[in-house]
Parts: C-alpha cells; structure tokens; sequence
C-alpha cells in the first residue's frame, strides 16, 4: 500500500471521536495524521488572543496572512508556540466552529491542508475532508453516534481542563454546532456519497478502528 500516495479521510460530528480513531488508524498504517479542526481551533486562540472583530473581513485576512500552523510529533504549533492543550477548550471549540462558516478562514485553511496532504499516504479527519478538501481520497468514512454518546464522549474529553463543565451544557452546545455545521453555506457536514459510514453508538474505539482498517484491506494489529 506504501508504494502509492493513499488518502484516508475521516469525517464526522462534533464529538464523535474522529481524532482517536484517525490517530490510531494512521499508526497502525505507519502514515502520517492530520486533525483539520485543531487548526480551526489554533486560528480560534490567536483570534481570541487578539480581540478583533472577526466579522471584518479586512481585519480576519490581516490576521491570516501573519499565520504560521504546523504539526510535529502529534503537537500543534502556531508561530513556533505549541498550542496543543490551549486550544482544548469548549470556548475556543465554540469559536473555531464559528469562524469555520467564515469563507476566508475556510479558503485559508483548506489550502494549507491539501499542501500538507500532497504527500499522500496520510489519514485526515474533520467535517468536510471527504466531500471537499480531498474529494479524490482514496478511502473515505463518516463517523457518526447518538447525541447522548456523543455529548458523553466530549464531557470526557474536556473535563480535565475545564473543571466547571458539565454534561448537559456539552450536550447543548453540540446541538447548536450541528445546526450551525450542517447549515453553514461553506461546505456544510454531510457524508460524502462514496463514504463508508460507521455508527459507533455502540462501539469501543478499537472495533471502530478494526472496521476501518478492514474496509481498506489493512491488518489489525
């Protein structure tokens, strides 16, 4: 399989769980990974940071065009500074899923990941990787899930960092982000139409990755 450039895109709701199983299938297949929506989330903390007024185009492109975003060693680094555990907050989600309807930031962005996908033999995960940014990926899945699991997956997952969290408050704010996702006029969240897609309700995260990696006919270790 290494011999030719393969995509593998991962699409999917808000607290689905794409990010793990990405991460999880790119290793077993020795490919690099790309979490899409952390770098939503780092334009997010440098736009919060700086407290503009993102509604303004001019200020929003000023603020792009001085934006370096990079990945090493499953880190997120923007201007050099490792940001991975600031931008791991429900704020700054909240504002990433609000910039991610912006046409400008969307364009910035999309550019910049499929330079990094020309690589190839890459697994990228996000909300519109498989319709969209890679629509000639090779393999292509939508990860979906009951919005209770999925409110329970991402309570989990943020109340480390933020202590004041609670269940229900998660669970309202994916509502609105999957309103705000599959509305969007910016390539709204919807399975592409030759996306294998996988309800994970009620699967572990090691069946979700074993379901994948045999739909593309690699080996479960």
């Amino acid at each position: 399989m290494s011999e030719k450039k393969i995509i593998i895109t991962i699409d999917g709701p808000s607290g689905v769980g794409k990010g793990t199983i990405a991460k999880k299938v790119a290793e077993k297949l020795g490919f690099s990974y790309l979490d899409t929506g952390a770098m939503y989330r780092a334009v997010a903390l440098k736009i919060s940071n700086l407290n503009i007024n993102f509604d303004s185009e001019k200020e929003l492109q000023s603020i792009l065009d001085s934006t370096e975003i990079s990945f090493s060693e499953d880190k997120i680094f923007l201007e050099s500074e490792d940001i991975s555990k600031k931008i791991r907050t429900e704020d700054i989600s909240k504002l990433a899923s609000t910039l991610a309807t912006k046409k400008i930031v969307r364009e910035f962005l999309v550019n910049l990941q499929r330079k990094i996908g020309e690589s190839g033999n890459i697994v990228v995960e996000g909300r519109d990787m498989g319709t969209y940014v890679f629509p000639g990926a090779d393999f292509k899945f939508y990860l979906d899930a009951n919005l209770h699991e999925r409110a329970k997956r991402r309570y989990l997952q943020l109340k480390d960092n933020d202590k004041s969290i609670d269940l229900e408050t998660v669970k309202k704010d994916i509502e609105k982000r999957d309103t705000q996702d599959s509305e969007r006029k910016e390539s709204p969240l919807h399975p592409a139409l030759n996306a294998v897609i996988i309800d994970t309700s009620d699967m572990g995260k090691s069946e979700v990755v074993k379901e994948i990696l045999l739909r593309i006919g690699g080996s479960f270790k």
